[in-house]
């Protein structure tokens, strides 16, 4: 059945034609006249071990060859074996081995399964997440899918011979056969894949680094937890201990759990957010379960595993467990490394007190080296959670020279492990770590073969890049004064080396929001309300609710008259009907604000009656409820008919409103200029273009609503002005927006020339920056603009740089590590053919690395040329020289 013959032949010639395939299914024709299955071994095939094929042992009956079951892809076999017993034999393990067998036991094994079966298994378990348990069960189906005549149960040898497996080729991998101590001299992490991109001293470091390209050497780590690869309490370390004592990606258990388990500083309390990896530190497992997930070391810059990075997490993600594996990852190379960018979704709580709880650390994970050689950033993904004085002092946007990567890879690492989550949450303590140590061995191995292709992609990403962020910084300084961007640029350099100092990255704001002002209003109402000298005309909305209502109302008719504009003359039923109600909903509020109005500001029930018969009703009733008249306080030009109580209200609320409006202008202004020069740059054909306009339609959108608002706002100001006390600063921040007004940074007006182009208004306002300024001082968010202009040219600039050093590594280490293979040769004193086995593999796994070597750079051949294109910001603390590929 698995020959490529369909030919019918008879008994003999069919045992003698498969004695080099044994395994195949065979089936004969029965005097019942069909076709049924038929073994070998009834057929009178024997398997002759410890012999080659052409020659007869002297002694072939050894005990209980003949009641043999061999597990292969093709089923699970009953045959008949010849063990060798002559005085040259060899252990009937040996025996097997020799032929390709795999034994179930070390002493009189019954079962064997094929090289061939377990290589399959193992990559159907890394690539398609296949258990053990299904794979065995395809196994007995594809021998007898009627289960009229199942084979005999081999799954429990089959799961023993499987894991030996996988341990055994870790072991091969990493040369332990060919070292003298063998496996019992492994070392901690030995049989973990490094990455080649990454610095490893000694391999593919300098023996001298320079202190001005320090940077460049610098070790990029990732901090995360999994709560998906969870453990059922099935089993415990004495019943299954495991093969691997911490020689791979999970650290020692032993020691690991004796430290934290002992350890019990509590949880420091957060002073960002209330981020949940903190609160639920000290979260104990579900019913049933041992273990609540696994916390992880990863390098960010290339998505590897490291070694000794991974440890269990009976609780959360408590920092006794962090710590342990955080400063497990990095021992190797602490003292060796000139920095360490280490990146965790909590870092600004999990940095406060590191150094203080690694005092009580085993004495072989203390950190010797310089505290401030550790970096501690928080993932882009992750930043906006935080507030927005550690969305700043823990952003890569601003850190000098970490590059352009985002530092998720742990979070991107986990797509690997997580489908392994539903087996191994089953498993016992030693064969679940085997089994994500394989996981991850694959994992890293893949990335290896990969690295060509995933650093030439970013190079050719990252170049033109630099060169875009680059040139519009220059066009940006252009626009600025020299003197300005000196001291902007000092301002720089003195807040990153003193964090205590003026962030230059966070905008410095002398104007509230209008969340700000309401929720001012409402506490100095709250302090009336409690002395007992508030007055309420209304049970239930006292009066800066009842004008902030009646702002907000006023821009939801705006919003509703948007939508009507946006239905067009084919729309749905559906559509039409979400307009409607939420027309309906705000008729309705604006029914309750009447009778509000009524009590705090009677005079407005006259005007809002004269202008609402004054409106032409039109034929659609839903568009009239968006013109119906609200008559604030700012609606009342003379002094008489309504109180100044509520003018000043609505001046404070419109003053947060212009403000806002502003903020929103000048956010679109600013996407709409980069959306332009994209597709510009990239975008050809009609597909891409479509799509584009489709995103600058949008963004324009945004833009007229704020512009609408920022009018409406100011006409109020200028009224209310008139009536409540304040000074005139604010018509330095505020002015008549016109058209020409409404401009990007860097944008040029059409009839001027370059010599004469100015900034406008909105760019250099106060409101943002400070309001005393006089006008030609420029606004502060035109400094946050520049800073950010000049950390993205440089993030991009380092990227380049960074990634030309990753490709001098990635070469280095294989021609290192092919070396290595090569000093394999001929390490251990035995028997002729195993030594000559043992050399062809270390030689061929040194040919293995030339070869990728070779590849590699064949793949970057051009990027020295690409490179001439590449124009970096040459500024202080940033290196453009070129590294040599």
């Amino acid at each position: 059945m698995d020959c490529y013959d369909e030919s019918l032949y008879c008994k003999q010639y069919m045992v003698d034609s498969h004695a080099r395939t044994p395994f195949h299914r065979i089936e004969h024709w029965t005097e019942a006249r069909f076709f049924a299955r038929v073994s070998l071994k009834a057929l009178g095939l024997r398997i002759q071990l410890g012999h080659d094929l052409g020659r007869t042992c002297l002694n072939p009956s050894r005990a209980k060859g003949d009641a043999f079951v061999i597990i292969d892809a093709t089923g699970i076999h009953e045959v008949g074996l010849n063990f060798c017993d002559c005085q040259t034999k060899q252990p009937m393990t040996v025996q097997l081995l020799q032929r390709g067998l795999f034994p179930s036991t070390v002493t009189n094994p019954q079962t064997a399964a094929t090289f061939h079966l377990l290589d399959l298994f193992q990559m159907l378990s890394m690539e398609g997440q296949v258990s053990a348990f299904e794979f065995y069960k395809s196994i007995t189906r594809l021998t007898d899918k009627t289960q009229l005549d199942p084979p005999r149960d081999r799954y429990a040898q089959f799961l023993r011979m499987s894991r030996e497996w996988r341990h055994l080729l870790q072991l091969k991998r990493s040369a332990r056969g060919h070292h003298p101590d063998g496996a019992e001299g492994t070392q901690p992490g030995e049989l973990a894949v490094l990455c080649p991109a990454c610095p490893q001293p000694g391999i593919n470091l300098p023996n001298e680094i320079d202190g001005h390209d320090s940077w460049w050497h610098a070790l990029f780590i990732g901090i995360d937890a999994n709560f998906r690869l969870k453990r059922k309490n099935v089993s415990n370390d004495i019943l299954d201990p495991g093969l691997s004592r911490g020689w791979g990606y999970f650290v020692e258990d032993t020691a690991y759990q004796a430290h934290v388990t002992s350890d019990e500083t509590p949880i420091e309390k957060s002073s960002c957010v209330s981020h949940k990896a903190v609160n639920d530190a000290d979260k104990r497992p579900a019913k049933g379960l041992v273990v609540n997930g696994v916390g992880t070391v990863e390098c960010t810059r290339h998505d590897f595993k490291r070694l000794l990075s991974v440890g269990d997490l009976r609780y959360g993600e408590r920092y006794v467990n962090m710590d342990y594996i955080f400063f497990s990852s990095i021992k190797t190379v602490a003292s060796k490394i000139p920095r360490i960018i280490a990146s965790y979704n909590i870092a600004c709580q999990w940095h406060i007190n590191l150094w203080r709880r690694m005092d009580s650390l085993p004495t072989h994970l203390q950190y010797t080296a310089a505290q401030d050689s550790i970096t501690t950033l928080v993932p882009k993904f992750h930043l906006p959670a935080h507030i927005s004085t550690c969305q700043s002092r823990f952003s890569f946007n601003y850190t000098l020279g970490v590059g352009r990567t985002d530092r998720e890879a742990p979070e991107r690492g986990w797509d690997y492990l997580n489908p392994a989550a539903n087996q191994t949450k089953e498993m016992g303590p030693g064969s679940r770590r085997e089994l994500l140590e394989d996981l991850m061995g694959d994992r890293n191995w893949k990335k290896t073969i990969g690295m060509g292709n995933t650093l030439l992609r970013r190079m050719k990403e990252a170049v033109p890049e630099c060169s875009t962020h680059t040139e519009n910084h220059r066009e940006l300084e252009a626009q600025i004064e020299e003197a300005t961007i000196t001291e902007w640029r000092t301002m720089v350099e003195i807040w990153k080396s003193d964090r205590s100092k003026p962030n230059p990255y966070m905008v410095e704001t002398t104007a509230l929001s209008q969340d700000a002002i309401r929720l001012h209003l409402s506490d100095l109402e709250a302090a009336t309300l409690a002395s007992g000298t508030l007055v309420m005309l209304h049970d239930e909305m006292t009066p800066s609710m009842f004008v902030s209502t009646g702002v907000d109302l006023e821009q939801q008719q705006h919003q509703l008259l948007v939508s009507l504009r946006g239905l067009g003359q084919h729309a749905t039923d559906h559509q039409r009907l979400a307009v409607v109600n939420r027309a309906n909903t705000l008729r309705t509020r604006i029914t309750n604000f009447y009778d509000v109005q009524k009590l705090y500001c009677p005079a407005a029930f006259v005007l809002v009656s004269q202008a609402n018969s004054t409106n032409e009703a039109s034929s659609n009733v839903t568009e009239d409820v968006a013109r119906l008249a609200l008559c604030l306080p700012s609606s009342f030009k003379t002094a008489s008919g309504c109180s100044t109580e509520l003018r000043e209200i609505e001046w404070q609320l419109r003053y947060a409103q212009a403000h806002d409006a502003l903020n929103d202008i000048r956010a679109g202004l600013h996407l709409r200029v980069s959306v332009f020069r994209h597709k510009d740059r990239f975008d050809r054909g009609q597909r891409a273009l479509t799509r584009a306009m489709g995103n600058i339609s949008r963004v324009q959108a945004r833009i007229d609503e704020a512009i609408q608002h920022y009018c409406i706002a100011y006409a109020a100001l200028q009224i209310l002005s008139r009536f409540v006390q304040h000074d005139g600063i604010w018509r330095g921040e505020l002015a008549e927006l016109k058209s020409e007004d409404i401009r990007g940074l860097g944008v040029v007006e059409m009839d001027n020339s370059e010599g004469h182009h100015t900034i406008s208004w909105i760019w250099r306002t106060a409101g943002v920056a400070e309001a005393a300024g006089t006008d030609t001082d420029l606004h502060s968010s035109l400094r946050l603009e520049w800073c950010k202009s000049q950390a993205r040219a440089l993030r991009w600039s380092e990227e380049v740089s960074l990634l030309k050093e990753e490709m001098r590594r990635v070469l280095a280490f294989l021609t290192w590590q092919a070396a290595w293979w090569e000093g394999q040769v001929g390490q251990r004193d035995l028997p002729e053919l195993i030594t000559e086995g043992l050399d062809a593999y270390a030689r061929r796994q040194a040919d293995m690395r030339i070869r990728l070597a070779a590849s590699f750079a064949a793949k970057w051949a051009s990027v020295p040329a690409f490179l001439s294109l590449h124009n970096p910001l040459d500024t202080a603390g940033s290196d453009s020289r070129s590294t040599d590929v």
